[in-house]
């Protein structure tokens, strides 16, 4: 059997669901700092396209049906300090759990949006 060609070549988003937009956006831009790449209406709701770093990772804040579970997404943000973030971000209100440090492991710690979904950030 040939192997097939290349049919799938990267990751364009990853989609976060949120039951506010607008309250999500707040979030994610003014407490976590992304940067809004597009914002533009759809027939559900708004496009809305967010840059974490200086990377090609794209997230969208996707306007999510009542039923949708919300909590772990496993997406993992880097940061240079995982104390510094995390002291930021407790500081600003978000529902933060505590740094997880083993040896030979760089620290990380988990948190939450005001949604409920949850993610890491893991130092680099």
């Amino acid at each position: 059997m040939t192997a097939p060609a290349r049919v799938i070549t990267g990751i364009r988003t990853v989609t976060v669901p949120v039951a506010d937009q607008d309250q999500a956006l707040r979030f994610y831009v003014d407490t976590l700092g992304f940067t809004v790449l597009r914002d533009a209406p759809i027939p559900t709701g708004r496009w809305i396209e967010l840059a974490p770093g200086n990377d090609d990772v794209v997230v969208t804040l996707d306007h999510a049906a009542e039923d949708v579970t919300r909590g772990p997404i496993m997406i993992r943000f880097t940061t240079d300090d995982a104390a510094a973030a995390h002291a930021a971000l407790t500081d600003a209100g978000v529902d933060t759990d505590e740094i997880l440090t083993w040896p030979g492991v760089p620290p990380m710690f988990a948190f939450r949006d005001p949604d409920g979904n949850a993610f890491s950030i893991t130092e680099t």
